[in-house]
């Protein structure tokens, strides 16, 4: 009984050791996020293990669990007609609302999840939620893209499908069948999903065969560039739930299929280094002392390496790839963007992504919005649903919609 007593406060202080992280003041439901980022390192620590032991591949199992744990949520459908199909081979979910009086056509939003290329599903109920309420919000037809995963597939298959995906729903026939206005399409998505959705709509832009093309882009605190690991959000940051910026590198490396082993070098920008020649092209492209606001740079330095590791970018040239960075797109590709949406918060590593990519489209003469958020984290918008329910999800995304509602 003795021991007892000693052994539950040990287990006590143990546990609010691992739970506590110093955050900024301004971050939102300070002590939620800590849980939060508590239970993801755990089952992300468990992942590695079964990984180390060969048993499975990590993401694998943190798929698996992801889902385990969504079965237990229900979202309602209200009066949201969802249906599964097929579009050119890529697996997606449509949200329909029902029809309005005589309204002929509906607007229509194509959604991009995220979760690092490897995680997350359009049909768990986080993202079911979120498109949910965006089609009955914006009285919309909602397209959600199931693309494959990582480590099931790697880059360019993401990529692939999610524009397969939408090249099929911008076949006039497709549109006909669900009512949508061909005028009146967004395409959009968080994260990963930010990403996939900003090079689709780059990919769009320059092919000459499409008579029906996006309206608007909407990007979600996207990651856009794997060329410079040192930006003043990728420092201030390096430590935040719910995406520390170890995980952001090794979840770029799972997407390229390469080898962990590169992820110092990636960490100190030794694959962009002065004398790696593959890098110099782009290097102005992303000059953040240039694209972002001096309340961004802060007093951050530019981590510049001499000499680095060239091997790196030979082993996954798709670092310097603009399907999967198009921050490094050429000025010409970003004058031909659509009227564009970028979300960014303030205590995220990809801060800076979405803010250079945004002054880069301004600069290009596109008509950009930059919503910035001081007191929110990565991945807030879908964190709606008990028990992972934030304030600053609940703020993001009516900010997001409205946008959306205004623009469309």
């Amino acid at each position: 009984m003795r021991a007892a007593w000693v052994l539950l406060p040990a287990l006590a202080a143990l546990s609010a050791y691992y739970v506590y992280l110093p955050l900024p003041g301004a971050v939102s439901d300070p002590w939620k996020l800590m849980l939060l980022d508590a239970t993801f390192r755990a089952v992300q620590q468990t992942c590695h293990l079964i990984h180390y032991l060969r048993l499975s591949h990590h993401l694998i199992v943190l798929n698996y669990l992801i889902c385990t744990f969504d079965k237990l949520k229900s979202v309602s459908s209200e009066d949201i007609k969802i249906t599964d199909a097929v579009f050119d081979g890529v697996e997606v979910r449509v949200f329909e609302p029902p029809a309005k009086g005589d309204e002929s056509l509906k607007r229509s939003v194509l959604y991009i999840h995220g979760g690092g290329w490897a995680l997350a599903s359009a049909r768990t109920s986080l993202y079911n939620n979120l498109c949910r309420i965006m089609a009955e919000s914006l009285n919309a037809v909602v397209v959600s893209v199931e693309y494959r995963l990582v480590p099931e597939v790697c880059f360019p298959e993401q990529y692939h499908d999610a524009l397969r995906a939408t090249k099929h729903f911008l076949q006039p026939h497709v549109l006909a069948e669900y009512s949508v206005d061909p005028s009146r399409i967004a395409i959009s998505g968080d994260s990963a999903g930010g990403n996939l959705a900003a090079a689709v709509c780059q990919q769009l832009s320059t092919d000459e065969d499409l008579t029906i093309r996006p309206k608007l882009q909407a990007l979600i605190y996207p990651v856009l560039q794997a060329f410079d690991f040192n930006t003043p959000s990728y420092q201030q940051n390096m430590n935040m739930p719910v995406l520390p910026r170890y995980v952001m590198i090794n979840y770029w490396i799972d997407y390229f299929n390469g080898d962990y082993d590169a992820a110092h070098a990636l960490l100190i920008n030794n694959h962009t280094a002065l004398d790696v020649g593959q890098a110099l092209s782009f290097r102005a492209r992303l000059n953040w002392t240039s694209l972002l606001p001096s309340s961004f740079k802060k007093n951050y330095k530019p981590v510049v390496q001499a000499t680095g590791t060239a091997e790196v970018i030979r082993q996954m040239p798709a670092l310097l790839d603009v399907r999967a960075v198009p921050l490094l797109a050429e000025d010409a590709t970003l004058r031909r963007q659509p009227r564009t949406y970028v979300l960014t918060c303030e205590n995220d590593v990809l801060r800076d992504d979405g803010a250079m990519y945004a002054k880069r489209l301004e600069r290009a003469g596109v008509p950009v919005t930059l919503d910035h958020f001081h007191d929110c984290f990565h991945g807030c918008m879908i964190f709606t649903v008990w028990p992972t329910d934030f304030s600053a999800g609940v703020q993001t995304r009516n900010s997001y919609i409205k946008w959306l509602d205004e623009n469309l």
